[in-house]
């Protein structure tokens, strides 16, 4: 590796800690909030700003500026819309509403809920492509962990009366009010997302640590809070099992890959 090589790769890995730290403040943030009481809706804003801050900042190091612009127009802005929609017509998800706990809103929709959209999106597309080549199979597996991340996601915020629904059904994954129909929306939602997302060009997957970290992080952590902290045991098996049939084999190559680098010696040469 010539010098002037080495000097571009220390200057970008020393801008990862942007991401790092985004990243440290959302996990730091995701156990307060286990602890917090009144303060749980600010620290929810915050941990969706910090992680969608986290998810961002590394796309713009590791993938450039056009990269990164066209991954939020498309997140966020199809986010904003879908939410909207669903919201005023009950298509796709059912019949819902916000309450003001998440804060400013625009279209009836807090701001912060297309950035969840986009701050997960970005890790999962990476895992997804890390599974397969071909657009239209990673566009099914990457849909996959978005939709079933909402079994986590669903169940903690119908429980924190962020939104409510219009026609309560009876409990699923022992949290009433969720009708089955909102999880097909999702996935509708996220094969046009993933969809949209594996036309941009495709990155070889070096420093993706950041995005790795934080998807495990989520899968983990939920399984632990709803099993352990939040009293929904069937939350943690279902979402657990279902979103494991993309994360494991994701966490099994991830391991894989890892394990076979090459240990590349960066010292400035002499």
């Amino acid at each position: 590796m010539s010098d002037q090589a080495l000097r571009r790769t220390s200057v970008h890995r020393s801008l990862l800690v942007i991401p790092w730290a985004f990243a440290a403040v959302t996990i730091l943030g995701h156990i307060v909030w286990v602890l917090a009481g009144s303060a749980r809706d600010a620290i929810t804003i915050t941990t969706v700003i910090t992680f969608f801050l986290a998810s961002a900042s590394h796309a713009w190091i590791t993938r450039g500026a056009s990269w990164t612009v066209s991954y939020v127009v498309i997140t966020v802005g199809l986010g904003l819309i879908v939410e909207a929609v669903g919201r005023s017509t009950g298509f796709p998800f059912g019949v819902y509403d916000y309450t003001e706990s998440l804060g400013i809103k625009l279209l009836g929709v807090p701001l912060v809920i297309p950035l969840a959209w986009a701050m997960m999106a970005y890790p999962v597309l990476l895992a997804a492509q890390r599974l397969a080549q071909s657009r239209f199979v990673v566009t099914l597996i990457g849909a996959w962990l978005l939709a079933t991340w909402d079994v986590f996601l669903d169940s903690q915020m119908v429980a924190e009366g962020h939104w409510e629904w219009a026609d309560p059904t009876p409990a699923l994954w022992g949290v009433p009010g969720i009708p089955i129909g909102n999880y097909l929306g999702w996935l509708l939602t996220a094969l046009v997302m993933i969809g949209l997302l594996s036309l941009l060009p495709r990155r070889t997957p070096t420093a993706d640590d950041v995005p790795t970290f934080m998807l495990a992080w989520v899968y983990l952590s939920n399984i632990l809070a709803n099993a352990v902290f939040f009293g929904r045991p069937a939350v943690a098996l279902w979402g657990g099992v279902l979103m494991g049939i993309a994360v494991l084999p994701w966490a099994w190559k991830e391991w894989q890959a890892r394990s076979d680098r090459p240990i590349v010696d960066t010292r400035a040469r002499r």
